[in-house]
């Protein structure tokens, strides 16, 4: 199993409710490839950088997964295939990313105070 990140831009003309349909549907995607979520982070309307298919905002939205590697593929072929899916970006996540992620979602980091010389 490897941990995995991914990073949706959705049209800006979907609805809430097909917004979080969406999202359900790539969940139960993983679910269904053995793999699993981590953690759910729907971000919103944003700007975008650069216009997409005419468009200036797009619904962000991150997901972070272990999945077996043979299930990527069929992933990346069924965000092609979604017309609601205007970008996607899947990041292959190693120890330290894993490690850095779980530490900023439960609490974040200490501050660490200089000690005097």
């Amino acid at each position: 199993m490897n941990n995995y990140e991914l990073m949706v831009i959705f049209t800006p003309v979907l609805s809430e409710e097909d917004f979080k349909s969406s999202q359900k549907k790539f969940q139960d995607l993983i679910t269904e490839l053995g793999g699993a979520t981590v953690h759910n982070n729907p971000w919103g309307l944003k700007s975008l950088a650069y216009p997409i298919q005419k468009k200036t905002t797009g619904i962000y939205w991150v997901l972070e997964f272990t999945l077996p590697a043979e299930g990527i593929e069929k992933l990346k072929i069924q965000l092609l295939r979604d017309e609601q899916v205007m970008r996607h970006m899947i990041t292959r996540l190693d120890k330290y990313a894993v490690e850095y992620n779980y530490t900023k979602r439960n609490g974040g980091f200490p501050k660490i105070e200089k000690a005097e010389a």
